[in-house]
């Protein structure tokens, strides 16, 4: 008889994150009590998994009769985080869950600060130091 497998589905605009490890420790080696660290009003952490994104209802004037009876298909506003991102989000929005004794954090897409990805780029960097892509903007 085949074993069953469990998975985790993220679902909506959610993102499941495997939470950065070592945040107690300082730089220079020391470590910080547990109330120095809860204090910090962000954390980081990779994602694993990524939900389908936010539900677009369908505008109410585009249904007909005929559209009526064939069920709708869910149309989603995509999600920016992609599997393998370094998130940095606030902390107090994430909801932290034990799965198959791994630590995982599900954080709202609302609560994302900024994504880090690496991409392999042979092309001259035209963002500067920060890597903003040509869709990025900053102001001087």
């Amino acid at each position: 008889m085949p074993k069953l497998r469990k998975r985790l589905i993220v679902v909506g605009d959610r993102i499941l994150v495997r939470p950065e490890r070592g945040e107690e420790r300082t730089h220079t080696g020391l470590y910080l009590p547990q109330t120095a660290v809860s204090s910090r009003l962000a954390q980081g952490g990779w994602v694993v998994s990524v939900g389908p994104g936010l539900p677009i209802p369908e505008p109410a004037e585009l249904y007909d009769e005929a559209a009526q009876q064939q069920e709708a298909a869910v149309r989603y506003v995509p999600m920016q985080a992609q599997e393998g991102d370094y998130v940095l989000f606030l902390r107090k929005s994430a909801v932290e869950i034990t799965f198959d004794q791994k630590q995982y954090l599900i954080v709202p897409n609302a609560a994302i600060l900024v994504l880090v990805r690496e991409d392999w780029d042979d092309a001259s960097d035209p963002g500067g130091s920060l890597g903003l892509s040509t869709n990025d903007t900053a102001e001087d």
